[in-house]
């Protein structure tokens, strides 16, 4: 089996490149700089320009599995060029893989779209499954947006599956910029702390991505996230406790909104908590569904 992925490079790409090599599967990464992917990887994994789309098409056949991850970090400061970034990367990346697969007489066997939670909106208490509606605000827009960029492959014939992920925990990402407040005593909840958290150990969220590549039976969305979200309070407890520090030090709304902007309302003050029922009626088994565990492994293994 052959995977092409967009977005390879990232910190979610990275693991799944490695997962996938691990299981006898050939990797192409495309990049906008294919010399780093030689830099990142070894030399079993191929890096093919953006711009090369013809070139896909001779290495696209019944045995291929495209998987979209391309698109700017939402981290940072929401400026109006930030959030252009934000989508106008997502719906690029989604039209380029489009006219790649509509260019070729031989289609791939799936296109895996990547999406987020961020889908449903901001809700308190509210469980979302998948058959729940798309939210309001900015990243729901975004998110809707995105898992349409890459719809009419459908119409192709290509199996589409779209993974709306949660907070990826890992050696980066969302975690790593947490632990320096928490490792220096200085680390709690933010705002009220009553958002959601929908979380996912990184191991997980590769093993997922390749389970729905693998199962052809498995089509449409997805959240990957374990089947045991928190809020805010308790993530702060449970990392504090795992580290041996105290997480009594709330972050003051206004203090995260003065940094932040938009995004503090948006993605920090805000969340889901997202259930993974069509993952686990498929049959996926967790490895780490239990936040306490889950943290354990990644700062101690």
């Amino acid at each position: 089996m052959r995977a092409i992925i967009a977005g390879g490079t990232g910190f979610i790409g990275r693991a799944l490149c490695a997962e996938l090599l691990e299981n006898g599967w050939e990797v192409i990464i495309i990049s906008r700089t294919p010399s780093r992917v030689g830099e990142l990887f070894s030399s079993g994994v191929i890096g093919m320009d953006w711009d090369g789309g013809g070139h896909w098409g001779s290495v696209m056949d019944v045995d291929t599995v495209m998987v979209n991850l391309a698109g700017e970090s939402i981290a940072g400061r929401w400026t109006a060029a930030k959030k252009r970034r934000i989508l106008e990367s997502r719906l690029e990346a989604g039209k380029r893989l489009f006219k790649a697969v509509a260019s070729v007489d031989i289609k791939p066997r799936a296109l895996v779209q990547a999406s987020a939670v961020g889908y449903y909106g901001p809700h308190k208490s509210t469980p979302q499954t998948e058959e729940c509606p798309p939210g309001a605000g900015f990243l729901a827009d975004v998110a809707r947006r995105w898992e349409n960029s890459t719809r009419a492959v459908e119409d192709m014939g290509v199996r589409r599956v779209i993974i709306r992920t949660g907070i990826v925990l890992g050696n980066g990402g969302a975690l790593a910029r947490m632990l320096p407040a928490f490792r220096l005593l200085l680390g709690g909840p933010l705002g009220h702390g009553h958002q959601g958290m929908s979380w996912i150990h990184l191991a997980d969220e590769v093993s997922a991505i390749r389970f729905l590549m693998e199962h052809a039976e498995e089509c449409g969305p997805y959240n990957l996230v374990a089947p045991n979200p928190c809020d805010n309070n308790r993530f702060s407890r449970t990392l504090g406790a795992v580290l041996g520090r105290p997480a009594l030090l709330r972050v003051p709304a206004a203090a995260l909104r003065l940094l932040f902007g938009r995004m503090a309302d948006e993605a920090l003050l805000t969340g889901q908590l997202a259930l993974p029922e069509a993952l686990e009626r498929a049959g996926y088994a967790f490895r780490f569904p239990d936040l306490e565990g889950a943290l354990r492994d990644i700062l101690f293994k």
